[in-house]
């Protein structure tokens, strides 16, 4: 069994829930694990405590609220009193209280003047505030797909989270980056306080992974996979302390993990920035 790293983060999200990824990641010195209540239809919390109960002790576990069952499909909401209730729910299926709880895609529900919108995030991240103070949950977060829409809410009036989760990589545009810069430089999180997630944009099997080489992005690339360095240089675009993955496949857990060891070409990092603030630019002309 490898020594801890905090800097990868199993994610659940279209995983099937299987004791022996979670075992494999534990192998590979994985103990972050994130989660979400809506994940596997609403079943995700319940049958990680049926299948892996006795493994969810040796995790750092996190999960995400915010999305609720429908009549149809998954509804969105941040009242305050279905977040809390939320959280009491989560920590009562997983059979213990999550280390992290994320606010899920604040942005869904966030409509209306600039005024009511920020209200209404301030609610909602009070409501997590309050959790966290009763101790259901060790500490909460935001977790945001889309992040835009946020920096122009944030003041001294809407809680510091202690943990903001954006999307990562190379396949990132250009004015989400900057949103989650933002941010970032709004709530003076260092990176250690911020994760990425969805490193692959998708899959790591996508074609425009054959199609480019992110080995460009590497002092020395030779050593290692595209996937290995996509997953890499997710680390800087933005600047994260760790990022969270999905695999039911140990070995490819492992071939990420092995990923670590490689270093960015910094400046390789900032001239795609660079190319993308350009196009950005060129697109809005």
């Amino acid at each position: 069994m490898r020594d801890p790293d905090p800097r990868v983060v199993l994610g659940l999200h279209r995983s099937r829930h299987e004791r022996r990824i979670l075992i494999g990641a534990l192998d590979l010195g994985v103990t972050a694990l994130d989660t979400s209540a809506n994940y596997l239809g609403f079943r995700s919390p319940e049958v990680l405590a049926r299948v892996a109960g006795d493994l969810l002790p040796k995790f750092t576990l996190s999960t995400k609220v915010g999305y609720f069952p429908g009549t149809d499909r998954a509804e969105h909401s941040l009242d305050p009193v279905q977040l809390h209730a939320a959280v009491e729910q989560t920590a009562r299926d997983l059979g213990r209280e999550p280390d992290l709880v994320f606010l899920h895609n604040p942005e869904h529900s966030l409509a209306g003047t600039t005024v009511q919108s920020r209200e209404v995030l301030s609610e909602a991240c009070a409501a997590l505030d309050a959790a966290t103070a009763k101790g259901l949950c060790g500490a909460w977060g935001i977790a945001t797909w889309d992040p835009t829409s946020l920096p122009p809410l944030i003041d001294a009036s809407v809680p510091t989270p202690s943990v903001l989760m954006v999307r990562a990589g190379l396949l990132v545009g250009a004015r989400t980056l900057d949103a989650a810069e933002a941010l970032i430089g709004a709530w003076g999180l260092g990176a250690g306080r911020v994760w990425g997630m969805s490193p692959f944009s998708g899959s790591a099997r996508a074609p425009v992974w054959y199609r480019v080489d992110p080995r460009i992005f590497l002092r020395d690339g030779s050593g290692y996979s595209r996937a290995q360095a996509a997953f890499r240089v997710a680390y800087r675009l933005p600047n994260v302390g760790a990022v969270a993955v999905g695999t039911d496949k140990p070995a490819h857990l492992g071939e990420l993990v092995g990923a670590l060891a490689a270093e960015p070409d910094e400046r390789a990092v900032g001239e795609y920035r660079t190319l993308l603030r350009g196009r950005m630019r060129a697109q809005s002309l």
